[in-house]
């Protein structure tokens, strides 16, 4: 079972917050707030899982971030942020003309824990764009995988410098330029031909495929009849977006990166394998002088902290064995070993049945109950010892011992339970961060409430309390 279990270096959790983000080019900050944020800060307040709503108004654009009640999960979210932007939906008729349409952003929750870097001496963006394409498309459909992003992609953009000296003198405009950039290479249907059975479409011709073939342009002003080409007025040249919205280099090398995130549950060990196996095979497609290189690796990290505490346990056991021999002699240093070992064996079955994932929380949890279970054994152990060194029967040694002992061993452990029932229980982001600390799933599932509180109708209701009391 321990093989098996889904690894990661942190515990997932639910980011509660949606923004909302709405245009209104040429609106000023007070027009913004008045026509826009306003309505679209009714609409979110319409909304019965909201916590709070805060808004920025700017010059052109309303930015609304909504908070949801802590109570919601991972499983209730995606059916508020859909009632969300059903709620806004509604008042997009009421916004003014020119505005919007309300982007509803609620996708925040992902890690990229596998950050990997193509470079290359001498090659430009755009072919190091198309590797990482190449790589992102072998990548995408492995199992643990969930998102791939490409980072530092520059667009290329053709840029049409204008000559306001020639213009004015061959009375051309710069609205006559945009008219006829706009109605170049616009896909249009042309009819189709009937030739036997089939009908053929009519590809129409002409469409430029090259920055230099702009330069042949015809460009007409308003009210003239003369004809120019557009590179009589304008130098036509490509070249990247200029500023770039984000610049990656890797050693100095100017390089493209690739962000790998891992699916809900999923297993960042095997995706990490999984991915550097599928790099090693792509490795003869890529062009020579062209490299991989490894910003994060959160598997790496991952197995870092894992073979950690394997070495925590083996030393725990160790230690315990031999400081019990030396007190209370090697069998009972042996069986309190066993014990012990045991134990963490059978919480990693109950880890696998719950789908509870080995991860920095749940590791640590699994360190601080070293040192709790030896207790119960060594109590119970040290009595039995006692009792049969001043001549009592083993069987009515270990009956005795544990009837006086069992009702404030269980206290103790109820003690223990509690301590960390507290903390995984709470509804907020903390509580939901350190759920593996104490497997409290059915309790959080069974919040003490059975509304419903995204309106999924009586048989949602009926299968999420059946969800409860199984839990």
């Amino acid at each position: 079972t321990f093989g098996t279990l889904n690894r990661l270096e942190d515990p997932e959790f639910t980011i509660k917050n949606a923004q909302i983000i709405t245009l209104y080019p040429g609106a000023s900050a007070a027009e913004v707030e008045q026509e826009v944020t306003d309505l679209i800060e009714q609409a979110t307040q319409e909304l019965g899982q909201l916590k709070y709503v805060e808004s920025w108004s700017r010059r052109g654009v309303s930015i609304v971030r909504v908070t949801i009640k802590d109570q919601y999960d991972a499983s209730t979210l995606p059916q508020v942020w859909d009632e969300l932007r059903r709620k806004v939906g509604d008042y997009q008729g009421k916004l003014p003309p020119g505005a919007g349409p309300s982007l509803v952003n609620d996708d925040f929750g992902d890690v990229f824990g596998i950050y990997v870097a193509i470079y290359g001496e001498g090659y430009s963006n755009a072919q190091l764009r198309e590797v990482a394409k190449l790589l992102r498309r072998e990548i995408v459909p492995i199992a643990e995988v969930k998102k791939v992003v490409l980072w530092g992609v520059e667009p290329e953009v053709i840029y049409v410098e204008m000559s306001r000296a020639k213009m004015a003198a061959l009375e051309i405009s710069q609205e006559d330029i945009y008219r006829a950039l706009s109605a170049k290479n616009l896909p249009a249907e042309s009819g189709r031909i009937h030739v036997g059975p089939d009908y053929i479409a009519i590809n129409p011709t002409g469409e430029f495929v090259s920055e230099q073939e702009f330069g042949d342009l015809l460009i007409r002003s308003l009210g003239g009849e003369d004809l120019v080409y557009l590179r009589d007025v304008a130098t036509v040249r490509r070249g990247y977006q200029d500023p770039p919205q984000n610049i990656i280099r890797f050693n100095g090398h100017p390089a493209v990166a690739l962000g790998v995130s891992t699916r809900t549950g999923g297993n960042v060990v095997t995706m990490g394998e999984q991915i550097q196996e599928k790099m090693r095979t792509l490795q003869s497609q890529i062009p020579l002088g062209m490299e991989f290189g490894v910003i994060a690796m959160q598997s790496e990290a991952v197995v870092e902290s894992i073979n950690s505490f394997i070495v925590n346990l083996i030393e725990a056991v160790i230690i315990v064995v031999v400081v019990l021999f030396l007190f209370m002699g090697l069998k009972s240093g042996l069986i309190i070993g066993a014990i012990l070992f045991l134990t963490i064996a059978g919480t990693f079955l109950i880890m696998g049945y719950e789908g509870v994932i080995l991860e920095r929380i749940s590791l640590g949890a699994l360190i601080i109950a070293l040192g709790m279970l030896v207790d119960n054994a060594i109590v119970v152990i040290d009595g039995m010892q006692v009792r049969i060194e001043g001549g009592m029967d083993k069987v009515k040694a270990a009956v005795e011992v544990v009837g006086k002992n069992s009702m404030p061993l269980l206290g103790a452990t109820a003690v223990a339970i509690l301590a960390f029932a507290s903390v995984s229980a709470s509804d907020d982001a903390t509580g939901e961060y350190t759920a593996s600390l104490f497997d409290f799933t059915g309790a959080q599932l069974g919040d003490g409430d059975d509304h419903d509180p995204v309106g999924r109708g009586p048989d949602a209701q009926a299968q999420a309390q059946e969800g409860r009391r199984q839990g």
